[in-house]
């Protein structure tokens, strides 16, 4: 049977800021459960103000593990003023420029989960570099530029444990998605590409595959 959260943190996902559909944070969901069973943390690039880290950090509290979710908090380029995914609510009035560390930190307090998560706040690559430790799960759902969706896939990839699972958001096949999804997917091709994953699963555009071996 898949794994699915109770109502009450699937009303907490539903409820918070963000822009995850509820057929992709289901299956989000299942995935970390099924990572979480190698006892390893479970790690997602992107936290924007935590709507997927409720499911990930629900997830880490059944199988007795840590979700981390790593990010700058200042939003990726989608995100900024005049780009369709701006909220204005998300703006610091005192310097002008988003950041999404408070709602996150309410995201978490009303769903009950914040000692399950460890928020790192700082840029992907950066934290990547200093990284030593295996992981049962990488969920890649950063900045949507090849910049930004390679340097996660290069920075975070190598640290998924075999058997682990390797999750890419946003993967949209259509050229016409190109500001939105290409770079993702092409990260994805990159990926199966590698030899490194198999993909196990599909739903909207979230990505799930498997570690199997070496190389990148």
């Amino acid at each position: 049977m898949t794994a699915a959260p109770k109502p009450e943190i699937l009303a907490a996902f539903e409820a918070a800021k963000g822009f995850m559909p509820a057929d992709e944070g289901l299956a989000l969901y299942a995935a970390a459960v099924e990572a979480g069973r190698l006892g390893l943390p479970l790690l997602e690039v992107g936290t924007y103000c935590g709507r997927s880290t409720i499911l990930l950090a629900d997830a880490a509290r059944a199988c007795g593990v840590t979700a981390l979710t790593v990010d700058h908090h200042r939003g990726s380029e989608e995100q900024q003023p005049g780009w369709d995914y701006h909220d204005p609510e998300t703006v610091d009035p005192e310097i002008g420029l988003m950041d999404t560390l408070p709602t996150f930190r309410r995201t978490l307090h009303r769903a009950g989960l914040e000692a399950h998560v460890v928020a790192v706040v700082g840029r992907s690559p950066q934290v990547a570099k200093i990284w030593g430790t295996p992981l049962g799960l990488v969920f890649i759902d950063g900045g949507h530029t090849d910049e930004h969706a390679t340097a996660d896939y290069e920075g975070w990839a190598p640290h998924v444990a075999d058997g682990g699972l390797l999750l890419i958001h946003d993967v949209f096949p259509d050229p016409a998605d190109e500001f939105t999804g290409q770079a993702p997917y092409r990260v994805y091709l990159r990926a199966l590409a590698s030899g490194a994953f198999e993909e196990i699963s599909d739903t909207g555009s979230l990505r799930v595959l498997r570690r199997t071996g070496a190389g990148f």
